[in-house]
């Protein structure tokens, strides 16, 4: 038997990687492939929802948009292109969650390096008091690299048809002014086919390490064409 076993020792073992090699390849064509959902505004806590869109259950794509950035530039939805894009609705004065949902972009922005796939957006949601000059002012403290991340001032109709109508991220203030809104800590992950693919606590470190998870899975489904 030993003898057997040394005559055929280099056949067995090159049968066995080959055979290992074999169920390997099967094992991971059986695992299913991760896939984020495809959010629609049925899908969300209809208070942050325009009532226009609370049962809507497919088609939604993030609106086009037209806004200032802190240097001024004008932005549109040219500028996310066909990247993918991580957006947030904050106010510079703001002293509570936005210094926190603020501090977690700025980490985003520094893990992603170089990654040119990837494009940080944060709306303001007091644009009245959110200047050109002011979100320029707050751009510096934070660090906010302009490549990658746009803050974002305008007409507040529009920031609260965004907030309201398209990322879905906004609770109406109700006091008396139809465009207020109370802005939620939520980071939005979008395709690049303006749809939103998941929701994140940004003031929650374990929510930002699931982001950071999901938004790696979104570029597989979506490989850079650089």
């Amino acid at each position: 038997m030993n003898t057997f076993f040394q005559k055929y020792r280099r056949f067995l073992l090159v049968f066995g990687l080959i055979s290992a090699g074999i169920l390997y390849l099967f094992y991971e064509a059986l695992q299913p492939t991760p896939y984020l959902p495809i959010y629609q505004p049925a899908m969300v806590n209809f208070e942050l929802v325009d009532s226009t869109l609370q049962h809507v259950k497919k088609y939604h794509r993030i609106a086009d948009f037209r806004l200032q950035n802190q240097n001024g530039e004008w932005v549109t939805q040219n500028w996310v292109g066909d990247k993918i894009h991580i957006a947030d609705f904050f106010f510079t004065t703001c002293p509570s969650i936005c210094p926190i949902m603020t501090d977690n972009m700025k980490d985003l922005q520094i893990k992603l390096g170089e990654e040119d796939q990837v494009r940080l957006l944060s709306f303001s949601v007091t644009p009245d008091i959110d200047s050109v000059a002011q979100l320029k002012k707050y751009a510096l403290e934070k660090g906010v690299d302009d490549r990658k991340w746009n803050l974002l001032t305008g007409d507040k109709k529009e920031i609260y048809a965004l907030a309201r109508q398209s990322y879905l991220v906004a609770k109406e203030d109700g006091n008396g002014d139809p465009y207020d809104m109370i802005h939620t800590e939520n980071f939005v992950l979008v395709d690049p086919m303006q749809r939103i693919r998941g929701y994140y606590d940004g003031t929650d470190d374990l929510a930002m390490e699931q982001l950071l998870i999901d938004l790696t899975i979104l570029q597989k489904e979506f490989p850079s064409t650089q």
